[in-house]
């Protein structure tokens, strides 16, 4: 049976560095429209704010609302692009232990904060361990500690649900609570796998990364999660690997991003955004990462956010 959650949300914050804990205080009032566009109803929620460009997880870190996938990036492009995104400004990193490139995301992360002055807490990196590694996670967690060597990692997540899984999730929590760990959460999980999951496990999780795009908006989904006090982010955003061109030239897509002189991408990317969706294209091409930074000069109006909404067609484009 799925448990029930009182409606709470965190205060609105400050804008900070991206690794520091927002404070804790919860209270039962509404934040100010502008500053939260989505906003969880677990016990101890989350607040998602585009002034910010930042949510404030239930697990109390704040976390960029934009950042960089990494999936399929080499190491030597990975490295580049981690130090592209946070050169021209983004702190939000993601990477998995199947991309097999979590030692080249460390690499760029070492090598910015030396080269451009930045602060290990301004950074936040988020990877991954696989099902095939829920029978030893201890094992997996401590191997992409050592990987990435950036000292702790801001968040971990299961890839996808699997054998153990429950068991891989609970070594996930005592790395939080012996401090290795800052939030924790899961990817491609769905209502049916949560309502089975969350009764038991200890710690509520921060984050739930899906495949979202306009041809798979996960319309129910979606909303479903957020109700729990759990932050969502896509992959994806952009329709994937062998889609990106189609979705990019979509009619609808084009029309909107000609209204605002921006580019199809950042019409979906915003998109995303004034859904509560936090998003991580992947890129290796230095123009495009810095315009998929570019997010917050324009609006969407609601009728255009509903002519996206009418181009769904339950259409996944990858097998999780």
């Amino acid at each position: 049976m799925r448990r029930k959650w009182i409606a709470w949300i965190l205060p609105a914050f400050l804008l900070m560095g991206c690794g520091q804990k927002a404070e804790e205080e919860i209270q039962e009032t509404d934040l100010p429209e502008e500053t939260a566009e989505t906003e969880g109803s677990q016990e101890t929620g989350y607040s998602f704010s585009l002034d910010t460009k930042t949510v404030t997880l239930n697990s109390g870190w704040s976390m960029p609302v934009m950042g960089l996938g990494t999936y399929s990036l080499d190491h030597d492009t990975c490295v580049n692009s981690v130090k592209t995104l946070l050169k021209n400004g983004g702190r939000l990193i993601d990477t998995a232990y199947m991309y097999h490139n979590e030692e080249a995301v460390g690499q760029g992360v070492r090598e910015a904060m030396e080269e451009y002055g930045i602060d290990r807490e301004e950074i936040f990196v988020i990877t991954k361990i696989y099902p095939t590694q829920f029978d030893n996670p201890k094992e997996a967690i401590d191997m992409a500690l050592e990987k990435l060597n950036i000292g702790y990692v801001d968040m971990i997540l299961l890839h996808h649900p699997g054998e153990n899984d429950v068991q891989a999730y609970q070594a996930l929590e005592q790395y939080v609570k012996d401090g290795k760990i800052h939030s924790i959460g899961l990817s491609n999980w769905y209502q049916e796998e949560l309502e089975e999951f969350l009764p038991q496990i200890e710690i509520m999780p921060a984050l739930v990364q899906n495949e979202i795009h306009p041809y798979y908006q996960e319309q129910d989904v979606v909303p479903y999660i957020q109700s729990l006090g759990i932050a969502v982010q896509c992959w994806y955003p952009l329709g994937g690997r062998g889609y990106t061109a189609e979705l990019l030239n979509d009619e609808t897509i084009v029309s909107i991003a000609e209204a605002h002189g921006v580019s199809s991408a950042q019409v979906i990317l915003r998109w995303d955004l004034q859904r509560g969706i936090i998003v991580i294209p992947g890129s290796s091409n230095e123009e495009h990462i810095k315009e998929n930074l570019d997010l917050f000069g324009f609006e969407l109006s609601e009728e255009e956010m509903e002519r996206i909404n009418s181009l769904n067609r339950n259409e996944k484009h990858d097998w999780y």
